[in-house]
């Protein structure tokens, strides 16, 4: 399947949240340059308001782990697929704003896999990588840097106390279109199973957003959205994405009273 950007729609640009967190790309004078991390993701990475509290995106916490100069424009939105985010404009909001030497990360995949929803299905091995290529292709027309970054993972465990992979094909996927493209991964799949692993079932449920009516094994609470986020900066260190300089507090521990939800 070949695919072409599609045309941005004026109802798909209103409905294109304002990025979190961004600031012109200008430093002042005697600074450096302002570079910014732009976000194109799903609910686990995205932006949480007052109304749903406690529940916490990774992408809400990565900016205490960068910076001053890469400040953080959080796009990524409940429920997206790397297609619905495309068909609904949002991609293409990015492209307008973004600027050489800024960076997009990429994290598609938890609703990708739901067959039984025609405007956010793709197949791991063909529609998928088409849909990704179109972030990774855009984002170089522009002079940005894509970094492809696979599915935090879901909390899940066996019987016997093994955290389980939940994503099927869709990190393997991404991982292989990250080598064929030579684009830097951020492999948080693998980083998040590691890490649910050494928690362990209970001390999991700590990081999840687990309230008294509600146990949910897929989005996170303040500790676990500053967990994964340490994940990500620490990789985007690792992959020589970001330098030293770039970021910041690695192995600090990091205050869950940081994390606030504004008003819709």
């Amino acid at each position: 399947m070949s695919l072409t950007r599609r045309q941005v729609t004026t109802a798909a640009l209103a409905a294109v949240p304002l990025a979190v967190a961004a600031t012109p790309a200008t430093a002042s004078s005697g600074s450096r340059r302002v570079r910014t991390v732009y976000i194109a993701g799903d609910s686990t990475a995205a932006q949480k308001y007052a109304d749903a509290a406690p529940e916490t995106g990774w992408g809400m916490a990565l900016p205490f782990f960068l910076s001053k100069d890469v400040p953080v424009a959080n796009h990524a939105v409940n429920g997206r697929s790397s297609k619905s985010f495309v068909d609904e404009g949002r991609l293409d909001a990015i492209l307008d704003v973004v600027r050489p030497g800024d960076f997009l990360v990429i994290q598609f995949g938890h609703n990708d896999s739901k067959a039984a929803d025609p405007a956010r299905y793709t197949e791991p091995w063909t529609t998928y990588q088409d849909y990704l290529r179109l972030y990774v292709d855009g984002a170089r027309a522009r002079g940005a840097r894509p970094v492809l970054a696979t599915s935090v993972e879901r909390r899940k465990f066996d019987p016997d106390g093994k955290a389980l992979p939940t994503h099927g094909d869709y990190p393997a996927a991404m991982r292989a279109l990250a080598e064929e493209e030579g684009v830097a991964l951020l492999d948080i799949q693998a980083l998040s199973i590691a890490l649910w692993q050494r928690l362990g079932v209970e001390e999991t449920k700590k990081y999840f957003n687990w309230t008294g009516t509600e146990q949910d094994n897929t989005h996170f609470n303040p500790p676990g959205a500053i967990a994964v986020a340490r994940l990500v900066a620490g990789e985007l260190l690792r992959r020589r994405v970001l330098t030293p300089r770039d970021v910041r507090r690695l192995d600090d521990e990091i205050p869950e009273s940081w994390i606030t939800w504004p008003e819709a």
